[in-house]
This record gives structure tokens, sequence and C-alpha cells, in this order.
């Protein structure tokens, strides 16, 4: 049986990210697992994620970062919790802070890795530290600071 990816157990009205979500044909519909302790994504970038030839656009980086780690901390609370992705209530994550730093050019044509890691876990916030590799290169790394989602956009199911 194929694994499930953290971002195919959110609920479909929680499925619409540009970065991660299902149910974008247009995004970029992410998909990030447990790798021991290490969270993981694979990307590959199209040729029109230019930034000038040959090189990834730094947005792509960050949204990449940005959903991995929002993804990530969703699943680390329900590991916290002892509890299954498939349970309810569904713990969603949004971003609070974002931080991203370019290490090196990242190059077009090759996959990306996401390597997530959890630094810290409360009760409503989980921060994940986020590093973008190319082909076993790390060309930036991030930290999220991922909230859980606010009652008020839950109000728009």
């Amino acid at each position: 049986m194929e694994q499930k990816a953290f971002q195919d157990y959110y609920p479909e009205e929680f499925s619409h990210c540009y970065g991660c979500g299902r149910c974008n044909e247009h995004g970029h519909q992410i998909k990030s697992y447990w790798d021991g302790e290490e969270s993981v994504a694979v990307f590959e970038p199209e040729p029109y994620h230019i930034a000038i030839p040959g090189f990834v656009y730094g947005g792509l980086i960050a949204s990449l970062v940005d959903c991995h780690g929002t993804g990530t901390a969703s699943a680390a609370m329900y590991r916290q919790q002892g509890r299954a992705m498939d349970t309810e209530p569904a713990l969603r994550f949004v971003t609070g802070s974002l931080h991203v730093d370019f290490l090196a050019p990242t190059p077009l044509g090759v996959p990306l890795e996401l390597r997530g890691s959890v630094a810290e876990t409360g009760t409503k916030k989980v921060v994940v530290d986020v590093r973008v590799l190319a082909q076993g290169k790390c060309c930036a790394k991030g930290r999220v600071i991922a909230v859980k989602m606010p009652d008020t956009m839950m109000a728009n199911k």
C-alpha cells in the first residue's frame, strides 16, 4: 500500500492552497512524508519557474519552504497527540512567520529535495526548519512558524 502524503489527509475544504492543495490544479501540489524524524518532499521545478536562465525563481523556493513547513507542522501535531492523520478534529496549520535564507543559486532542471525538522511544538504553534537541496547541495534554508488555523478561516467551510 502506498503511503499517503500529509497533504492528502487535509479535508477537501482546506485543500486549495497554491503550494500544497490537491484540489488546486494550477498549484504545486507538493507532497510531504515522514522519513524518520525528518519530513521530506521532492519537487521538480518547471522551466517557467525561472529567475534567470538555468536557475530557479526565489519566490518558488519560499513557497515550497512555506507549504512543506506547514504540512510538517500538521503531521508533527498529530504525532504529538498520538493521533492518526485521518482523525477528527482536523489539525490544519497556516503560516504565522516565514523566513528564508538563499545560500546558493538553485539550478533548474533537477529535482529539489525539501527536508524539514521540527524545532519546537507548542499547543497552538509548531516551528519547522526546512532545507532545500539540489543534487545534495543545500541551496536555501527556511524557518516556518506555523500556527493552528484560526476559527475565522474555518468559518468559510
